[in-house]
């Protein structure tokens, strides 16, 4: 199988689908791999080192036209849509709940659509977002003490505190792989840090691992309430594979939040988790609304992107493989964990949560191989 690597077009995405190790592996089980020129570059990774595993270095329209799998970081953007075929197998981050138009544009063009946030085990975690959730989690309070610093129009906190100075009150709501390790920072600062969840197994681990050093509290309103309105910083790491967040933060929240108070939406990808969200980028990351500081960035592990491709290339790796060794239609057969990824096949869309997002009944992928 032809494998295509295509440099990054997202404004300021700096991470790449694949290392040079990766490309190795594609080569050393017969295949071929096509990588756009300056791909890896943002990344700390030149030409030079994928020339050296084996790649072809080619431009970006004949890297699209040749290549049998594609495999980026992000989603197409328009740009990219014409280059779309229907013979191609697409595998990356589609985030299809929140981008109806290029949900419709895949099966309009017939593209095999694999989202990595999708591609769920039989246990119910989700192995391809965990790296990026790690990252982005991990990120969350570096970026917060940002935002809460006074010229960013933040509250002039620091997380630590002082001495004879009380820390700041971090809150957490989710504690998924993002907002555990989000939680582990902002401890790690010496924040008072408080983290609820819906699922009281995942309370019960935080708190094993970290002790009397977090809070751990049962998610509903009111005490989402009672936490964020108390907050100086707040991290919105909720999700639901495929879906849209859920609005836990609506703006009368928001407001009610204290002057200077900061947001950060981890679940921004899939539409934000508070009703004054919307997304922003590395070069403007931040925004005041209703007195607090948000910051809503989609591509967050994008600001350090040479780790983030490592991270995302070791949890990729087998997946795609297994789709170049045996072919999407058997792979997907033997896998349900691909079949749970597919998102688009055969002009339909195949997932349940982003059918139900973009109004369509979804199609069992089975019945299209």
């Amino acid at each position: 199988m032809i494998v295509g690597v295509p440099r990054e077009v997202k404004e300021e995405e700096s991470r790449v689908a694949l290392t040079p190790s990766g490309v190795g592996a594609f080569v050393a089980h017969g295949h071929r791999v096509l990588v756009e020129y300056g791909a890896g570059a943002a990344s700390s990774l030149p030409d030079r080192l994928y020339r050296d595993a084996g790649a072809t270095l080619v431009d970006a329209p004949s890297l699209w036209r040749d290549a049998d799998l594609i495999l980026k970081v992000k989603e197409p953007l328009p740009s990219e849509y014409a280059l779309l075929r229907p013979d191609v197998v697409l595998f990356t981050y589609l985030h299809l709940a929140a981008n109806p138009e290029l949900a419709r544009t895949l099966q309009e063009r017939g593209v095999s659509a694999l989202a990595y946030e999708t591609l769920q085990l039989d246990d119910g975690s989700l192995p391809l977002l965990a790296p990026m959730s790690e990252v982005a989690g991990r990120l969350a309070v570096q970026v917060g003490a940002w935002c809460l610093q006074a010229q960013n129009g933040g509250r002039g906190v620091l997380l630590s505190g002082a001495s004879g100075v009380r820390p700041a009150k971090v809150v957490i709501l989710g504690a998924g792989i993002a907002g555990t390790n989000a939680c582990q920072v902002a401890v790690g600062t010496g924040a008072h840090v408080s983290i609820l969840d819906i699922d009281p197994a995942k309370l019960r681990y935080v708190h094993d691992i970290l002790g009397g050093h977090v809070t751990t509290v049962m998610s509903n309103r009111a005490n989402i309430e009672e936490e964020v309105m108390a907050a100086d910083l707040v991290v919105g790491a909720v999700l639901i594979p495929g879906a849209l967040a859920p609005r836990l933060l609506p703006r009368t929240l928001v407001k009610a939040m204290l002057p200077g108070a900061a947001f950060v939406d981890l679940a921004i990808d899939q539409g934000g988790c508070a009703e004054t969200s919307r997304p922003t980028t590395h070069a403007r990351p931040i925004y005041v609304a209703e007195h607090v500081v948000h910051y809503c960035v989609t591509n967050m592990p994008g600001i350090v992107p040479h780790t983030s491709t490592y991270a995302l290339t070791n949890a990729t790796l087998s997946y795609a493989l297994e789709i170049a060794d045996l072919g999407l239609g058997e792979a997907m057969r033997r896998r349900a964990a691909l079949r749970r990824a597919c998102n688009v096949l055969g002009g339909r869309i195949t997932h349940p949560a982003v059918a139900a997002a973009v109004g369509v009944e979804a199609t069992d992928p089975e019945t299209l191989l």
